[in-house]
């Protein structure tokens, strides 16, 4: 009886164990179901997170679908898909910057603030900008940076117009028309670059002439420019003087040259013909072609001297001047050769 009773025991221990086992397993697989879940609903948040995006009353959207853009402008919540279309919000109230003079700092900005008037007088002038944008696409895609344009815009056309004013309405009484001047031109500038954004107003704010060591600063580069265009003049005063010079010296060295050449080519054709016509007669009658070439020597090298000659029968003859005796050499030379040719 104690036998069947332990081994009683045994088997449900056995069965205890074999249920203790399956809860186990089925506890192991709902875990494994929860980080799914967690992902799931991961996704689910993402997804509804970016599928939305909410419009304010001073904003305009551009929405980006695959590269194509659509202003949204009413305000409130609005949907997109996902990953697929894009946002970007423009602040479309009126906003502003200012030209020759820092806000933060509450410092004056030389380089933008210092101008030139009509008389050639330095003055300080700030500006006040204010501008919107008007198209939320153009201002998106038209340009990187409509605003740095704008300010590039404004800074040309101020220093346009207060170099057409003197500086006493720069500084008194023309600041109203000086603003409508260079407001008109900004409008007709940013019409014709047409990059979503508008010109709201400009303002002067102040209006001074220079300090003392900014206007010495600025006598001292003008005086470098003058002595630069100075010295450029002169340059080019005496490059008109020496040029024609030189080409006039030029072509009297090509017309020298080429008048030597001509006469070298004369004279060389000469001696060769001499020579040609004293071979013809050296072949003809060779004793009296030297006789000749020997007498037209001495004449050259003894122009003025008594000369004597011997001859082999021990006969001398003196002949001064020697022409008497060139021109008697020449003729009998001559008619020797007359009758040998006959």
């Amino acid at each position: 009886m104690k036998k069947f009773n332990s081994f009683r025991n045994r088997q449900n221990g056995f069965e205890d164990l074999g249920s203790g086992t399956a809860e186990a397993a089925k506890t192991k697989k709902s875990w494994w179901k929860v980080p799914g879940i967690i992902l799931v609903i991961l996704v689910i948040a993402i997804f509804a997170f970016n599928s939305t995006y909410q419009i304010r009353e001073q904003e305009q959207a551009v929405l980006i679908t695959l590269g194509q853009a659509k202003a949204v402008t009413d305000p409130g919540l609005h949907f997109k898909i996902p990953f697929i279309q894009q946002v970007r919000k423009v602040n479309t109230t009126i906003q502003g910057f200012s030209l020759g003079y820092d806000v933060d700092s509450n410092s004056s900005e030389t380089d933008d603030s210092l101008m030139i008037t009509s008389d050639y007088n330095f003055v300080n002038v700030d500006f006040f900008v204010e501008y919107r944008f008007s198209d939320p696409v153009k201002a998106v895609y038209a340009s990187k940076d409509p605003v740095l344009i704008l300010r590039n815009i404004s800074q040309s056309c101020i220093r346009t117009v207060i170099g057409s004013y003197p500086v006493d309405d720069v500084l008194t009484t023309g600041k109203n028309e000086i603003q409508a001047a260079i407001k008109e031109m900004i409008l007709e500038r940013l019409s014709e670059q047409d990059i979503g954004i508008q010109l709201v107003n400009i303002t002067i704010q102040d209006s001074e002439p220079p300090t003392s060591e900014v206007m010495e600063a600025f006598k001292a580069v003008e005086t470098a420019k003058q002595g630069k265009e100075t010295a450029l003049n002169n340059a080019n005063k005496y490059r008109n003087e020496q040029l024609p010079l030189a080409q006039a010296q030029a072509d009297g060295i090509i017309k020298d040259a080429e008048a030597q050449k001509a006469e070298r080519i004369n004279e060389a054709t000469a001696q060769v013909a001499r020579f040609n016509a004293m071979y013809e007669e050296y072949i003809k009658n060779p004793t009296v072609t030297k006789q000749r070439m020997f007498y037209e020597t001495m004449e050259e090298v003894l122009p003025d001297l008594k000369v004597v000659i011997e001859s082999p029968n021990g006969n001398t003859q003196t002949f001064y001047p020697l022409e008497s005796f060139t021109g008697t050499a020449s003729a009998s030379s001559e008619s020797s050769t007359s009758e040998a040719a006959q």
